[in-house]
């Protein structure tokens, strides 16, 4: 029997699943990986700043009890997303032409959110000169977006 083998993609969003396992919000757990020339340069997932008490610790979401809608208000958040911890951890020497993977769980449901960057984390991702940004639709199914993409999406929320 001939056994299939996942791709690289795969590989690697798997791991970013893996590390949003970490994650502190009540919410989603999102977990982000970067790569470049095949090597994990970093990782980041979703929680609160070094020191500071998260949702998970403090047993409930700022968010939830002013029923802030998903998407809106980051900064009445108590987490860094886990594709700016990423960046963060990474530094933009080691960004610069690499890859971010992006896997989110949403905690309710235990599925696969799906879910792209933020505007905040666009702007992050394009300032850090990633290259390619993948993001975990369904269990085998992914996004892939450009650095030109992401530069797109920015753009096409200041149209008039």
């Amino acid at each position: 029997m001939k056994q299939e083998r996942i791709s690289k993609d795969l590989y690697y969003l798997h791991i970013a699943k893996d590390v949003s396992a970490r994650a502190t919000c009540l919410r989603r757990k999102f977990g982000a990986v970067i790569v470049k020339n095949d090597s994990i340069v970093s990782t980041g997932y979703n929680g609160a700043p070094r020191g500071c008490v998260d949702s998970l610790g403090a047993g409930w979401c700022f968010r939830e009890e002013k029923n802030i809608p998903s998407g809106e208000r980051y900064e009445m958040c108590r987490s860094v997303h886990a594709e700016q911890n990423a960046i963060i951890h990474a530094g933009r020497d080691r960004t610069l032409g690499a890859t971010l993977y992006l896997s989110g769980i949403d905690v309710k449901t235990g599925e696969l959110s799906g879910i792209e960057p933020c505007l905040l984390c666009t702007k992050m991702i394009i300032n850090a000169g990633l290259d390619r940004i993948v993001v975990h639709k369904s269990e085998n199914k992914f996004l892939v977006m450009s650095l030109d993409d992401m530069i797109k999406r920015f753009e096409d929320q200041f149209k008039k």
